[in-house]
């Protein structure tokens, strides 16, 4: 089989390569055991190109392994520089769909349950031991800044799609956010979720905004959401006005 039938690609040209990343694959690699995204958008760079030695890919943002959706990827270093400025500047502009479950009775601590829009604001710090990320209160040492902000895209059985478009970066914050106010996204054992969702966690990175490298044009990548939502949300994606 070739890598190209295992990528779904977004976009491709001499400066930048962007897929669907798939649930439950890692972007890169830390400890070696993983098989990771970047190393089959490598081969398949190798491949498509038939180029001999290793191939530059450069790793401008990642995605959690559980997390869905538009990746990018830069194919030189000028890019790469390029990109990853963009993102340390919050110049990329990027779009989430979450599907979180809702608790048994709504309260003030879910501003979903009283307004279709709003922000979520908290100050969040990393958990090392336990490879988590907390809620903490703002004076706490180290405590980093985190806002998103949120649209109710639909609601059925217990279960709200929300479109998130996070402000600040940090590590885990749409899971840790939304947990923290009693609505872990579905399938995420980690921070609260009660249901096993494949490889995966009902969050999908839906498009991604930034300017072109070179050409400096603004380029949307906008991904579709895994087969299994399709069957586990059908009556949820339905609910869209």
């Amino acid at each position: 089989m070739s890598f190209a039938d295992t990528l779904d690609i977004l976009y491709e040209d001499n400066h930048c390569l962007a897929l669907n990343k798939p649930a439950g694959w890692p972007t890169t690699h830390f400890d070696g055991k993983d098989e990771t995204v970047d190393r089959l958008a490598k081969s398949y760079l190798k491949e498509k190109y038939d180029k001999p030695g290793n191939v530059f890919l450069g790793v401008v943002h990642r995605l959690d392994k559980p997390v869905s959706g538009s990746l990018l990827f830069a194919r030189t270093s000028k890019s790469a520089a390029r990109l990853c400025e963009q993102f340390r500047e919050g110049m990329v502009e990027k779009q989430y769909w979450a599907v979180v479950e809702d608790p048994p009775k709504p309260t003030e601590r879910v501003p979903w349950s009283m307004s279709d829009s709003g922000s979520l604001e908290d100050y969040l710090k990393k958990d090392e031991p336990k490879a988590r990320v907390e809620v903490v209160p703002k004076e706490t040492p180290g405590a980093q800044f985190a806002r998103l902000l949120f649209i109710v895209r639909g609601r059925h059985n217990g279960l709200t799609w929300l479109e998130l478009r996070p402000h600040t970066g940090r590590k885990h914050q749409l899971r840790v956010q939304l947990a923290n106010r009693g609505c872990p996204i579905y399938g995420d054992l980690k921070y609260g979720g009660d249901h096993v969702f494949g490889h995966g966690i009902g969050l999908h990175a839906r498009s991604l905004t930034f300017l072109h490298p070179t050409s400096k044009e603004p380029i949307t990548l906008k991904a579709e959401v895994p087969k299994i939502w399709r069957g586990r949300f059908a009556h949820l994606l339905a609910s869209s006005p």
